[in-house]
């Protein structure tokens, strides 16, 4: 089991200042990974940061944290501007970027500004917009004409440092969802919610089940992720230690405004990774 921090880009958490300091303090106690959440919070009342800018912030200020964002929507960014942004992220950082993306678990991030709102309709432009990132990625000359997209006689440089991509993690739990999982690198497990707070039902049997299902889906057999979020308590690793058993190679500890005060938050990364004492 490896251990990383998964913070908000919310409320309190939506000053990038506030991730470099979190971000520092935990990589300096051990801890392996950061992700962060990318939500235009203020679409729906509660301010929100612009992740990749604070990403460029972290891929300057740590040295070996691996960096991502879990989750992005694609289906509200431009896959060719997304193929460049973690790209230049992945030079910038030496090959440390993880792209995690879904569909995005709040509508009104999109139907605010007349985007489309519907589920299948972003499920769409989320497969599409992924073939389009890869192709990208791959360095090839790129022609493509589909549903949502068009790419004419394009290749990408400077490609990103690791090859032969950066990894693509998919968020989600629907049949769908886990489908699309089994296809990329890796599976951000949704043990809690958009806000934060756990999903009851997402104990590590019923995560067990879901990994089964994904590996059903699997034509390779490269090296896959699965990511399990949740609350752990320092000197106790018998959670993330029973997802393992599950499944999981990597435990998310979830960093949030409504877990508790910034103060509590610090302290807990502070601590780093759930081992015994």
């Amino acid at each position: 089991m490896r251990y990383g921090i998964v913070m908000s880009n919310l409320d309190d958490y939506a000053d990038p200042r506030l991730v470099i300091r979190l971000a520092r303090v935990a990589e300096a106690a051990g801890w392996e990974a950061f992700f962060v959440w990318d939500h235009l919070g203020f679409a729906w009342g509660s301010p929100s940061s612009d992740p990749w800018v604070s990403l460029s912030a972290l891929a300057v200020s740590t040295t070996h944290l691996k960096l991502g964002t879990a989750i992005t929507p694609l289906a509200r960014r431009r896959p060719q501007v997304v193929a460049n942004t973690l790209g230049s992220l992945d030079l910038l950082s030496g090959g440390r970027m993880i792209f995690g993306t879904g569909l995005g678990g709040v509508p009104e991030e999109f139907t605010a500004f007349g985007e489309a709102g519907a589920a299948k309709e972003r499920a769409r432009m989320l497969d599409e917009g992924l073939a389009v990132l890869d192709r990208l990625w791959s360095g090839e000359m790129v022609t493509h004409h589909g549903q949502h997209y068009d790419v004419e006689k394009v290749s990408l440089a400077p490609l990103p440092f690791q090859r032969p991509r950066i990894p693509i993690w998919i968020g989600g739990e629907s049949p769908p969802a886990l489908r699309r999982a089994a296809r990329w690198d890796g599976w951000l497990a949704p043990a809690t919610s958009p806000d934060g707070t756990p999903i009851m039902d997402k104990d590590p049997g019923r995560i067990a089940e879901m990994v089964a299902e994904i590996r059903r889906h699997r034509t390779t057999d490269t090296p896959f992720a699965v990511a399990v979020d949740g609350y752990s308590d320092p000197d106790d690793p018998t959670l993330p230690h029973a997802y393992q058993v599950a499944g999981a190679t990597w435990w998310l500890e979830s960093i949030h405004g409504k877990r508790g005060s910034l103060d509590e938050m610090m302290a807990r990364v502070e601590a780093g990774p759930p081992e015994p004492r």
